[in-house]
């Protein structure tokens, strides 16, 4: 697995496993990716020996230098590829660059996705609130969780 820039040309594929994750809410649309990439978020794909896209994410980075805030828009692997560390290196990839902007990051986690909040745990996030039927159209809560700058975390 090699990690790199996400492609437009990967955007179908990234609404494919948007549908295979997320198909009891509202999973993002092609359209969905293109504004996020045509808004300069960060997107990292995660692509197989064969050039297939196997996962990706997002992180926003807002604000003036010295007050950057950062938040992780999305994650999404295939099923088929999940508990192989791929989800890990993507979260990586997205605390590396919120690190160079020392930004703190935010997310939304449902709340029964438990393996993704230890994951993001053992990164060095916290809970800091609930979004009560945060996902639609399931209706189902999410935790939001949030990760101190890392100049922050060096002073504590």
């Amino acid at each position: 697995m090699k990690l790199g820039k996400l492609r437009r040309k990967d955007i179908p594929r990234c609404v494919e496993i948007e549908k295979m994750l997320f198909a009891g809410d509202d999973p993002w649309s092609a359209r969905a990716f293109h504004s996020e990439l045509e808004a300069g978020g960060y997107y990292v794909g995660a692509y197989s020996p064969e050039d297939v896209l196997i996962g990706y994410a997002g992180l926003a980075v807002v604000g003036g230098r010295g007050d950057y805030e950062a938040s992780i828009h999305t994650i999404g692997v295939d099923p088929g590829y999940q508990g192989q560390g791929i989800g890990r290196a993507l979260l990586e990839a997205l605390l590396a660059r919120a690190d160079e902007v020392r930004a703190p990051v935010f997310l939304e986690v449902r709340t029964d996705n438990e393996r993704a909040q230890e994951l993001y745990r053992r990164h060095g996030f916290t809970q800091i609130g609930l979004r009560k039927r945060y996902y639609h159209p399931s209706g189902a809560d999410a935790y939001t969780m949030m990760r101190p700058a890392v100049s922050e975390q060096e002073v504590g």
